[in-house]
C-alpha cells in the first residue's frame, strides 16, 4: 500500500477533527475543519445513520495511523508488538507510535508536522546518540539523545529557528530540549496522559481481536 499522497485537510474532515497533519496551518482560520466540520463530498446538512459497533472501531484505527502517518501493514505490525509486552494493549499502542523516531522529532519541535519531520528524518539531518539515523520508524528508549547531524545545524531552516516557532503544545514532560544546543533527550517512557490526541485506545484493541 503506497502512502497517501493527498490533501492533508480531506482526512481531518474525514475524522470529524484536527489531526494537526499541516503544522502550523491547523492553527488558523485557514484550518479546513473550521469552515467544513464534514467528510468531503457531503453537504453538511444530510442526516448521517448512527455508525455500528464496527464502524466505531474502524474509525478509531484510522483515526490514529493517520495522526502518526502509519501505514496500514506498519500499524498492525506495532499492535503485534503491543500485545507481546507486559501491561494494556491500548496503552501499550500508543507508547510504541510516540517513541517513534519520526514523531520525537516532532514533539521536540524540530518540525511543525509528523510529516515534515519524517521528511528530515529520511533526508539523515539527526543524529541518535551521535549516530546518523535516517529510518522514521526507529523505536528509541530512555536516554537517547537526538541532535542535528554535521552541516544539518548550518541550514538555514534550523539556523532560522523555524524549528522552535511552533505555536503548539509545549514540549511534553517525557522529552527534554535545549533550544540553544538544538539536542534534545528522551527522559523516561510516555503515559497514557502524555498522549494529547483525543483517541479511545480500546476500541482500536477490540477491532483487532474481532
Amino acid at each position: 500500500m503506497a502512502r497517501y499522497t493527498g490533501p492533508d485537510c480531506k482526512l481531518c474532515r474525514r475524522e470529524g477533527m484536527k489531526l494537526f497533519l499541516k503544522g502550523e496551518r491547523c492553527l488558523t482560520k485557514k484550518c479546513a475543519i473550521e469552515r467544513r466540520p464534514y467528510p468531503a463530498g457531503e453537504a453538511g446538512q444530510a442526516r448521517r445513520r448512527k455508525p455500528s459497533e464496527y464502524a466505531l472501531q474502524l474509525r478509531e484505527k484510522q483515526k490514529v495511523r493517520r495522526i502518526y502517518g502509519v501505514l496500514e501493514n506498519q500499524f498492525q505490525r506495532v499492535f503485534e508488538a503491543a500485545e507481546r509486552r507486559p501491561g494494556m494493549t491500548g496503552e501499550n499502542l500508543l507508547q510504541l507510535l510516540e517513541l517513534r523516531f519520526d514523531n520525537v522529532v516532532y514533539r521536540l519541535g524540530f518540525a511543525s508536522s509528523r510529516d515534515q519531520a519524517r521528511q528530515l528524518v529520511n533526508h539523515g539531518h539527526f543524529r541518535v546518540n551521535g549516530k546518523k539515523v535516517n529510518i522514521p520508524s526507529m523505536q528509541l528508549k530512555p536516554g537517547d539523545e537526538i541532535s542535528l547531524a554535521e552541516g544539518s545545524d548550518k541550514k538555514e531552516f534550523f539556523q532560522a529557528g523555524a524549528a522552535f516557532g511552533s505555536q503548539r503544545a509545549q514540549t511534553p514532560q517525557w522529552l527534554q530540549i535545549d533550544p540553544k544546543a538544538m539536542v534534545g533527550r528522551v527522559l523516561t517512557v510516555p503515559q497514557r496522559s502524555d498522549v494529547d490526541a483525543l483517541v479511545t485506545e480500546q476500541l482500536i484493541v477490540e477491532h483487532y481481536s474481532r
